[in-house]
């Protein structure tokens, strides 16, 4: 079964994940800072913006395709999957900024609603009417 929601968005999210080693990778060789951030506070910024990108995404793209398989595609799926990528783009320019800012706070207080919510659903799915898992019979047992 194709999942399209959760390919187009690991796409996207594996692009983005470039970009952000890129930003890192530019500031190491603008300050000739090989391994670590040298005591830097842009490099330390940048490192920790694709570092937490990292920590996240891979639970949201789990959690998004079991969701997708669950459910099927549906149009509130997509626009979760568009707001986790806006909020995930928001935090590293927030990241760049002096805190406390509205870029960093939103982008990450986002991805907790958006991770919360699909897990919560994920929670319920099983036990929801149409999902609801077959009983167990003796038989089997």
């Amino acid at each position: 079964m194709m999942l399209p929601i959760t390919l187009t968005i690991a796409g996207a999210a594996a692009l983005m994940n470039i970009w952000l080693a890129v930003r890192v990778s530019q500031l190491r060789v603008r300050h000739k800072v090989s391994v670590g951030d040298a005591g830097d506070a842009r490099v330390a910024c940048r490192m920790r913006a694709h570092a937490n990108f990292v920590e996240y995404t891979p639970i949201f793209l789990i959690l998004l395709a079991l969701v997708e398989l669950a459910r099927g595609s549906q149009a509130w799926l997509w626009g979760i999957a568009i707001v986790y990528i806006l909020a995930r783009l928001a935090h590293p320019f927030g990241m760049d900024r002096p805190a406390p800012n509205p870029l960093r706070m939103g982008g990450i207080l986002v991805t907790w609603l958006v991770l919360a919510g699909l897990a919560g659903y994920a929670l319920t799915i099983p036990y929801l009417e149409r999902g609801r898992p077959a009983p167990i019979s003796s038989a089997a047992a």
